[in-house]
């Protein structure tokens, strides 16, 4: 059965069909190495990855391949211990963590595959809390917030909380936090793991919704091949290194 989610027309973003297209994640030898005690752990050995303003890449890799630590470094979550890393031509590498939450309130929407909701909060405050960061008032606040639900097919549910939603309306309601500042990339960490086949298909709809009509720039984690394929690129990183695009 076709649900709203299919249906719904994605208003968040203007749409970038007459941008010239330009880089927005630049990757030069980017290394990130951990200290474990008197070991040293080498998560990412020399990272050259690009990625163009609108596109749809899928980072695949077994557990412990580093694609968890790439993705925090693009997300602006953590900083490259060396090598050059520009976000839409600005150079991140070795920002401050109060820089780097600047950047990332801005510009990145997050999507994890355990929708981290507030347990007794409606949908709607779920999406609004984050945007007090931005110093919005509170009118502006849950008009944002509603416009993000509305965008997502969830109009009729934005006064449940997340044990009157199911999984995939729990996973819109995360889509539409991540919506709410207007992001220009949606970064995605397994974002159909904790859904069933039929619901993943779902979320995956309105990804392409967001990439296809607004120019999004959707950058998606996951293990799993079948749900790789859903994006225009995918990469392979493995001990740290990129070993093959396609």
């Amino acid at each position: 059965m076709v649900t709203t989610a299919l249906v719904v027309t994605i208003t968040m973003v203007a749409p970038l069909a007459d941008k010239i297209m330009t880089t927005t994640i630049d990757m030069h030898n980017l290394t990130k190495t951990y200290e474990m005690g008197t070991q040293q752990v080498h998560a990412l050995r020399g990272i050259d990855l690009q990625i163009q303003e609108g596109e749809f890449v899928a980072i695949m890799g077994p557990s412990g391949s580093g694609k968890s630590t790439l993705m925090n470094v693009i997300g602006c979550l953590d900083v490259p211990t060396d090598g050059s890393y520009k976000l839409d031509g600005i150079d991140v590498s070795h920002m401050s963590d109060n820089e780097q939450a600047r950047i990332r309130n801005k510009r990145i929407g997050f999507v994890f595959q355990q929708f981290n909701l507030l347990p007794r909060t409606t949908a709607l405050k779920q999406v609004s809390l984050p945007l007090m960061y931005g110093g919005l008032n509170r009118g502006e606040r849950e008009k944002r917030a509603a416009e993000a639900l509305k965008a997502v097919g969830l109009e009729d549910r934005m006064d449940h909380k997340p044990d009157e939603l199911s999984g995939g309306q729990q996973q819109r309601v995360a889509i539409a936090r991540a919506l709410a500042n207007n992001p220009s990339i949606i970064l995605a960490d397994e974002p159909t793991g904790a859904l069933d086949t039929v619901t993943g298909e779902e979320i995956l709809e309105i990804f392409h919704r967001l990439h296809k009509e607004k120019g999004i720039t959707i950058i998606m984690i996951t293990h799993d091949p079948e749900i790789a394929e859903h994006a225009e690129r995918e990469i392979w990183i493995r001990d740290g290194l990129i070993v093959e695009e396609a």
